[in-house]
Order: structure tokens, then sequence, then C-alpha cells
């Protein structure tokens, strides 16, 4: 139940993070981007934060730059008025690392494979707080992608 929950709100509050993700520039690269998302900080420490639906957004919102930058790589480059829609799902395993990182393909408009494993790269490298429980906790994760102008 909890888990469900978890997933549901992460879900739920996850659109409106999406929309707004920050400009980056594209690197000319096609592999994952390595460089880190802008902001103030390094990033939020995961060994302090606990395991909510808020950390897990505070990860997510910190890596956004390298998925856009994945998009601009990947789609912008190709056409510039190509936008839309990846779906998510990956788990966060009892020591935060993710596994079975993946684009689900039917909920997603964005069909290009290459961006689906550029995007796939940067969720996987992803370290979230450590659940209490010891457990798997899977998340489905949008991301509304756009050209940024």
């Amino acid at each position: 139940m909890t888990r469900a929950l978890l997933s549901a709100v992460v879900l739920a509050s996850a659109v409106a993070l999406a929309q707004g993700a920050p400009s980056k520039a594209p690197s000319g690269g096609k592999s994952a981007p390595t460089k880190p998302a802008p902001a103030k900080r390094d990033g939020p420490d995961v060994e302090r934060l606990p395991f909510t639906p808020d950390s897990i957004r505070q990860v997510v919102q910190h890596h956004q730059g390298r998925i856009q930058e994945c998009y601009e790589d990947h789609m912008a480059e190709k056409d510039r008025t190509v936008q839309g829609k990846l779906m998510t799902t990956f788990t966060i395993d009892p020591n935060g690392l993710v596994k079975d990182a993946r684009v689900v393909k039917k909920s997603s408009t964005l069909k290009d494979p290459s961006l689906h494993d550029c995007v796939q790269a940067v969720l996987s490298s992803m370290t979230f707080p450590k659940p209490p429980d010891g457990a798997d906790h899977p998340i489905e994760y949008p991301f509304n992608l756009k050209a940024i102008e």
C-alpha cells in the first residue's frame, strides 16, 4: 500500500515539475549527458534526506537538465517542433540505487530509441535516499519535453 501510494504521489506531482525543465545547451554527443544539471549546489544530500515523494522529486529535479539534454541531443536537433511526453518507470532498491529504468513506450509520445536509451542511462545513474523499510519501490515518472528557445 505504501509503495503504491508513494508511486501515485510522485506521479501526480511530477507532471508540474517535468514541465518546468531547466534550459540546457546540447552537448553534441549521443550518449547520456555526463555534465551535472545546473544547480546552486552539488545536489540533494541523499544520505540526510528522508525517503519521501518530495525527496524523490528533488533528486529527479537535480537531474532534469540531463534529461533535457538527452532530448535536445536526440530529438530537437532533428526537428525543433517535436515535443512530447516520456513516461518512465524505475525501481529504487534498498540502497537508494535505481534498477530496471525504462521508458514506457505505450504511454510515451516521443518514440526515438536513442532518446529512450539516453534517458534510461540518466535514470540509472541517479541515487535516492534509502527506503527505511529495506524494500524495492517502483516509481513512475513522466517527463514533458520540448525544445528550449
